[in-house]
């Protein structure tokens, strides 16, 4: 079976492109926006440099970390050394942040517009931002909640004064014993609730959640839709990036626009209902304002 042909960004200048996504931002009936991990990058949550290597500068030495996303695959010998660490990597990534200029701008930019983010970041920044908070689907967790390692049962539990306790507590990279989480109901040990396996919890929030994205859809099938993506990859391109693909081709009234400064490209949709940005993301919004 053969594949489709990408179909590469446009080489329309810069200031045409941002008159264009003026318009379209003002035409529209509704907004929805997918947001990768490249929006927080460009925001300023880097989980690497002068940051991370000054707050897990222990870790750092110890065990040769380089960066917070390949660290929390790290195989810590110890319950204790991995929840210190998985302490720090949750406050660093989800608590120490306040809503990030680039999300706020956003949002003004967005104001009065009917809309909904679709996510698979887990720094809560949207509603940080000011977002609202039913119109906020993250689909693979929240830094901010653990669940039982089996997944059973549904529910989570919210950890920010565990963190601020477990930090605190820190020796040498290590948490007593005593502070290693289980489940209050089952006495299970636990995980973050990040999606990784068929055990991620998706609890009761989480479906209606889910329940308010697909009424935002089926509501977008009538009027102009226009699908914002932000820095979407390949690493889960079945969340975001094919499905915005998909529903732009086949929704008469859609136009996607794309934030990707390493793959703007397209594989489904028309050309003339596509624009691609490989500028920084903030640079974009900033000549939009």
């Amino acid at each position: 079976m053969s594949l489709p042909i990408p179909i590469m960004p446009s080489t329309t200048p810069f200031s045409e492109r941002i008159d264009r996504l003026h318009r379209l931002i003002a035409s529209a009936d509704r907004i929805l926006i997918g947001a990768g991990a490249g929006l927080s990058a460009a925001a300023g949550l880097d989980y690497a440099g002068p940051d991370f290597e000054r707050e897990f500068a222990p870790w750092i030495a110890r065990y040769g970390i380089t960066d917070l996303y390949s660290s929390s695959f790290y195989p810590f010998d110890t319950g204790e050394e991995r929840w210190a660490y998985w302490a720090r990597h949750i406050w660093f990534a989800r608590f120490r942040p306040d809503g990030l200029p680039l999300y706020r701008q956003l949002r003004q930019l967005l104001a009065g517009k009917e809309l909904f983010a679709l996510t698979t970041n887990v720094d809560a920044q949207f509603e940080k931002a000011g977002f609202p908070t039913a119109r906020i689907f993250a689909t693979q967790g929240d830094y901010a909640y653990l669940q039982s390692r089996s997944g059973q049962p549904q529910t989570l539990i919210y950890n920010a004064s565990w963190v601020t306790e477990a930090m605190a507590a820190t020796r040498n990279c290590r948490i007593p014993s005593s502070l290693v989480p289980r489940h209050p109901s089952t006495g299970e040990l636990m995980s973050p609730n990040l999606r990784c396996d068929a055990t991620f919890v998706e609890d009761d929030h989480w479906h209606a959640q889910a329940d308010a994205y697909h009424t935002f859809l089926d509501a977008s099938c009538r009027g102009r839709l226009l699908l914002l993506e932000f820095g979407v990859g390949y690493n889960t391109p079945g969340i975001i990036r094919f499905p915005f693909e998909r529903l732009t081709a086949r929704h008469p009234e859609a136009i996607l626009v794309r934030f990707n400064r390493d793959y703007p490209e397209s594989s489904e949709v028309d050309p003339s209902r596509y624009v691609a940005f490989t500028e920084p993301i903030a640079e974009v919004i900033k000549k939009c304002q």
